[in-house]
This record gives structure tokens, sequence and C-alpha cells, in this order.
């Protein structure tokens, strides 16, 4: 069977009494608990009348009853769709009226805003979930014999949609299917060294790549313990550390960790491996972490589209500034805008071809043939080069995306907010380096001459009203005039190199 909920029930240990998950607040899940109550969310689902192929919307905080519906979706074959908890309902409306969902479950305290937001949709049926696993969605599925069977999906069938962006445009629904899932999550837990014996400290979010396939498919395939934390706190994880043995996360949680004098060797004496992604580490946490831990962070590579692409070795010198080697089953290839190899040495847009790669953009079949050549390779738009020892080296972004605390951010949805605002004539959104969030989110704002234009705090509060927290710029600057090439377009490299020291 191609379900990805059947490779991960194939994992389970012949005791299913035996401990999956710990939370921070002491609460043990065996594996037990995780079959029954994802039996019980997809009982839900179909007494719900959801068939399999819709999708199942969901912006909650993170809990142990988030990953059942996770497992419940995929258990009964319908499209589990993650939002981002700091989403505004602006963007919201988006995201619901393009993917039209069968059943939103959301917070408690955004039901009433979201339920006006999913009947606009087209969706009548909204349930809830809070941080401590209560609420609707829980409360309907007790009531419920857990479903003990498995969805039949092909390995093509979309397993899971998640949305991503380009600098210009509406976000597109990424199509992720369950062999793609299962086949990053497999050459992961087996390139990384994942074992039984392992715990993994999980403090990420679960509504992208990262925390939910990449980290929560290594633990189950691998019945690696996971200690489960609901968010980042540096202090807290230092205290895990003394129990586990992996740890996952962004660059800005490898500053917070240094940045605390706990941080020993002494303290992570039992840990084995170190792994970061989602942004660039800069150079001076690898080195600081290293000094003060004697571990070398393993670097990664992925995207939303592809899952996982690259990594630095787990035996064998991970390299500064680089992400290692393409993953097994993943074909890479530097290449020109036409799609064609350049010499090695030499710069180019990052292509891949394996089974990690999407099936598609949702409902969007010009996008998805224009991000594919036609033997199949997926353009990445990320420009990379491959260094004499066969290391990639990605040296920048086709694209003008920022990567802030290991979310994206795509200057072009804070520029259209920004320009509409009286006595601003044009803004340029950039992206410079950051000791904590390894880039920075700066609005270079031209203003109009003899008028007056908004204060800082008037521009940061309209941008807050239909924007995540994360996107909102750290730092705004007023010029005159903005920098042109002879096609009168903006030089964003120029405003890069003019502020790369503003947060140093």
């Amino acid at each position: 069977m191609s379900n990805l909920y059947a490779a991960f029930r194939a994992a389970f240990p012949s005791d299913l009494s035996r401990i999956c998950l710990e939370t921070d607040k002491g609460r043990a899940v065996s594996y037990a608990e995780v079959e029954q109550q994802s039996g019980r969310i997809a009982a839900l689902l179909a007494k719900l009348g959801i068939k399999p192929g819709e999708r199942v919307t969901v912006q909650v905080d993170k809990s142990p009853e988030a990953l059942f519906l996770y497992l419940g979706c995929l258990r009964a074959g319908v499209i589990y769709m993650p939002l981002n908890s700091g989403y505004t309902a602006a963007e919201l409306d988006y995201f619901l009226s393009d993917a039209k969902p069968a059943l939103v479950v959301s917070t408690p305290k955004a039901l009433e805003e979201m339920t006006a937001l999913a009947a606009k949709a087209g969706c009548h049926t909204v349930l809830t979930l809070d941080a401590e696993g209560h609420g609707t969605l829980t409360e309907q599925a007790q009531s419920l014999a857990p479903l003990t069977g498995i969805a039949e999906t092909r390995a093509d069938d979309v397993a899971a949609m998640l949305y991503t962006s380009g600098t210009t445009g509406r976000s597109k629904g990424a199509m992720l299917t369950h062999l793609s899932l299962i086949a990053n999550a497999e050459t992961l837990a087996k390139a990384w060294g994942f074992t039984e014996d392992d715990v993994l400290l999980h403090t990420l979010p679960i509504f992208h790549v990262h925390g939910l396939f990449v980290a929560f498919g290594c633990a189950l395939l691998s019945r690696a313990k996971m200690l489960f934390h609901p968010a980042f706190d540096a202090e807290k994880a230092l205290a895990a550390m003394e129990r586990a043995t992996v740890f996952m996360g962004v660059p800005t949680y490898y500053t917070r960790l240094l940045a605390n004098p706990a941080l020993t060797r002494d303290e992570v004496a039992g840990m084995r491996l170190f792994v970061s992604g989602s942004a660039p580490l800069l150079a001076e946490t690898f080195s600081a972490f290293h000094q003060r831990t004697g571990h070398y962070i393993l670097e990664r590579y992925g995207m939303t589209e592809t899952g996982m692409n690259t990594s630095n070795p787990l035996k064998g010198e991970r390299r500064l500034g680089t992400v290692g080697f393409p993953l097994p089953g993943v074909e890479l290839r530097i290449a020109d805008d036409q799609g064609k190899p350049v010499p090695k040495g030499e710069t180019g847009i990052i292509e891949v071809r394996g089974d990690n790669v999407l099936k598609g953009y949702w409902n969007n079949p010009e996008k998805t043939a224009a991000a594919f050549r036609s033997d199949g390779f997926f353009i990445t738009g990320d420009v990379a080069q491959i260094d004499k020892d066969g290391y990639v080296v990605i040296v920048g972004r086709a694209s003008d995306m920022i990567i802030s605390g290991g979310y994206n951010v795509y200057p072009k949805e804070i520029e259209t907010v920004i320009d509409t605002l009286p006595g601003v004539g044009e803004s340029a959104v950039i992206g410079v380096p950051h000791p904590d969030f390894g880039e920075g989110v700066v609005a270079v704002i031209r203003t109009l001459p003899g008028k007056a234009h908004p204060s800082e705090a008037e521009i940061v509060a309209a941008l807050k009203g239909q924007l995540a927290g994360y996107k909102v710029p750290k730092k705004l600057i007023f010029v005159e005039e903005l920098p042109r090439n002879a096609m009168g377009k903006v030089v964003k490299a120029e405003l890069r190199k003019a502020n790369s020291g503003l947060f140093q």
C-alpha cells in the first residue's frame, strides 16, 4: 500500500504500549494512543462525509492532537492542508477560497472569524482544537469507534498541500504525494542514522515541511521517541537535551542557544546530531557552536515543493557554507535559464528530479508546466554552484524571497501594502543579514517630494493589520530615490549591499 500512514504503521514497534512522544508537561503518548486517536479522527472524517481527495484545512496550535489529526487525514485518504498560525484574515481568505476545503479546523478563539471565511469559500463545517488538545474536533471524535483500516491510496495521490509563493502573483498550493513524503522521510532517516534508540527534541512548528514531514517523519519511521515541545525556548531546550540525542532547528534557534551561557559541552554530551535548515546558517553561528559544544551543525537544503534535496554528511566533513551533497534518490543539476547543465564550478539554477518532488500546483496547470523542464526536472529558483569536491554551495536566490527565522517572506506581498499608503511613492523590501533571524526584513521606502508620508509606526500598524507578524519589516528606511538599472527596475542588490551591516 502506498499510503504514508501505512508506512508509519509498519514501522511501529510490536509493543504498542511503548512511548511515541512525551510533552514538555510530562504527558506520555504511546503508539497505541497514536493508532487509536488517529483512527477516531479518521472515523469522524468519514462520518462528516469527507471523501478521499478533499481538503482539510488546519490552523491550530501545536499539540499531540494536531498530529493525530494529520495522521487521521492520511488514514482517511483526505488531503491535509496546514496553515501558519500567524496568518491574518486577509491571508486566510485567499487560502480558503483557493483550496475550497471540505472541513476547516481552527483554534477556539478564531472560530467566529474562521467560520465566516470558510462559509465564504463554500465550507460550512468548522471544528476547533486548542493547544491542550480540547475542542469540538476531539469531543466529536471521542464518541466514535476508531477506524481500524487505512484508505487505499495510489503513490501519486496527494497526501498534503502546503501553500508557497513567488515574488509575484498569488500563493500556490504545492501538492505533495504519499510517495514523495514516504521517499523523503525514508531517505532522511537513513542518511541521518536514525534508530529506535534516538530521542528527537522536537521544538519546531508543525505547519511546514521541517517540523511536520522531516522531523516527525524521521521519528516515526525509526521508532525514535520525541520530546514534544509546543515551541522553541532556549532554556527549556537546553534542559531537555540531557535526555535527547537529536535536535532539528532553524538558524535562529542556534543563535538563541548560543546566547545562553548554559550551552556547554557537558550540557549536550548525550547529543549525537544537530541539524539546521529552512534558512542559511551564518558562518559565525556554525563556528561558534562548534567551539562551544564540539558539534558541527549539519546543514541541509530543501523546499516546500521537494522536501529535502541535499545534506551535509552524517559521517564526513560538514563543510561550512555548503548544503552538502544530493541525497540518495535525488538527481540534482546546476543549469542555465534554458535548463542546460553548466560546467562544474559555474553558477546556475538548482534543478532536481526524484520521487521527492511535488506532483504540481493545486488548480494551476500553467504554473505547474512552467516549474518543470521537459525531462521532468523541477526548477527550484535557487542559485548555486557545485565545488570541486561535489558540495552544493547556494549563492543566492533567483527570486527576491527572504527567509527570516525559518519562514519564507515574499517582498511583493509587503510592497503591495506599503505602496497603497498615502505619501509613499514606491517601496523595495529586502533581506539583510541578521544575527538572530538569519535575514531581517527591511523596507526601503521612496517618499513623494513635498508630501507628508506615514510614520514608521503607522506603516507597521497597517502591515500588522494585513500580514503575519514575521513578515512585518524590522526596519524601515526612507529615501528620496531608489537605485535603478537601465530598464528602470529597482536594483535590490545595491540596497542589500548598502544595508548589509544594519543589524550587526
